[in-house]
C-alpha cells in the first residue's frame, strides 16, 4: 500500500475516532432519567407527581413535585454533578408526603435544565428564586442542600431573605479557605477541550472550578443569613472537609436558630447513607 494512502487512512481514522469520542463525551454520563423511567418509577411507588420545565430568564428549569399542593414545600437541591432524582427517596417517603409539597429541581446546567449550560453560582441562585416565586403557594419555604447546593441555597437565602423560613446545609461546602481546586479543572473549561468533558461532568467542572471565587464573594454576607439553620455534616467528609462547620458557626451569627448534627464516621454522601436520619431531622427541624 503506498505510504500517501496509509497516511490518508489513519488521518480518517483519527478523525473518526475524535468525532467518535465527542458523540460519546455527549451522550454519555448524563445523569438524566427519561420521562419514561421517570413515570415507571413513581407508578411503582405508587405516588402522584407532576414533572414540568419552565422557562426563567430564558433558561429551562426542569423539576418533580410530589406531595400536598398546599402545603409548606420542602425544596431539595442536588450537588455537583447531579438531577432531581438524587432524592428520590424523599419525594416518595410517605410520612413527608402527608405533610408537605414537595420539589426537586435539576440545577442550571443539569438534568433537563439547559444540559451542560454552567453558570457561577449566584447567577443560579437568581434562576432557581425566581422559580420558586413563581410556583409559590403560600405557604412557608424550607431549602435543602446537599454539597454544592449547600452554598447555592445559602446565596438563595441571602438574595431573597423573606422567601425562606428554613435552610438545612447536608455537606455544604462555604469556606473558601476549604475549597481547593485542582490546577487540571483549569483548561477543560477552556474551548475546545471542554468539549471532550462527557456529560454532566463538563458543567460540573466548571462550577467546581468557579466555586472558590463564589465562596469569597459570598463570605462578607454570611453574616446577614436570618433563617432558622439546620446542619448536618460526616466528619470523615473528604470531599468537602468538616472544617465547614466551625467556619459555618463562626459566620452564621445572625441565623434565628443554629443546629449542627455531626455524624461520627461519615462521609460526603449521608443524603442516601444517612436517609432515615436527615428525614428525621427535617421533621423535627421544619416547623
Amino acid at each position: 500500500m503506498p505510504k500517501k494512502r496509509r497516511r490518508f487512512k489513519k488521518r480518517y481514522l483519527l478523525i473518526a475516532l475524535v468525532l467518535g469520542y465527542l458523540l460519546f463525551a455527549n451522550s454519555c454520563m448524563t445523569m438524566r432519567t427519561s420521562s419514561k423511567n421517570t413515570v415507571a418509577f413513581f407508578h411503582e411507588k405508587e405516588v402522584a407527581f407532576v414533572e414540568k420545565t419552565l422557562t426563567i430568564q430564558d433558561r429551562a428549569v426542569h423539576f418533580i413535585q410530589t406531595g400536598k399542593k398546599d402545603a409548606p414545600t420542602l425544596v431539595f437541591v442536588h450537588g455537583s454533578p447531579g438531577s432531581w432524582d438524587a432524592y428520590k427517596a424523599y419525594l416518595t417517603d410517605p410520612v413527608l408526603l402527608e405533610r408537605f409539597r414537595i420539589v426537586a429541581p435539576d440545577r442550571p446546567g443539569f438534568g433537563k435544565s439547559d444540559f451542560r449550560k454552567s453558570m457561577p453560582l449566584r447567577a443560579q441562585a437568581s434562576i432557581l428564586n425566581e422559580f420558586l416565586l413563581r410556583i409559590d403557594n403560600g405557604q412557608p419555604y424550607t431549602l435543602i442542600g446537599h454539597s454544592y447546593g449547600g452554598p447555592l441555597i445559602v446565596q438563595m437565602a441571602l438574595d431573597l431573605p423573606n422567601a425562606y423560613e428554613n435552610l438545612v446545609i447536608l455537606s455544604g461546602a462555604l469556606d473558601p479557605n476549604a475549597e481547593k481546586p485542582e490546577k487540571w479543572r483549569k483548561p477543560l473549561t477552556w474551548i475546545p477541550l471542554k468539549y471532550l468533558v462527557p456529560g454532566a461532568l463538563k458543567p460540573s467542572n466548571d462550577e467546581l472550578w468557579m466555586l472558590k471565587e463564589d465562596l469569597i464573594q459570598l463570605q462578607p454576607r454570611l453574616e446577614e443569613l436570618s433563617q432558622r439553620t439546620l446542619i448536618i455534616h460526616g466528619k470523615e467528609d473528604k470531599l468537602v472537609p468538616y472544617q465547614n462547620v466551625p467556619f459555618m458557626e463562626k459566620s452564621f451569627t445572625n441565623a434565628d436558630s443554629l443546629k449542627v448534627i455531626s455524624i461520627e464516621k461519615e462521609n460526603h454522601f449521608i443524603v442516601w447513607s444517612q436517609e432515615r436520619l436527615v428525614k428525621d431531622a427535617l421533621l423535627e427541624w421544619v416547623r
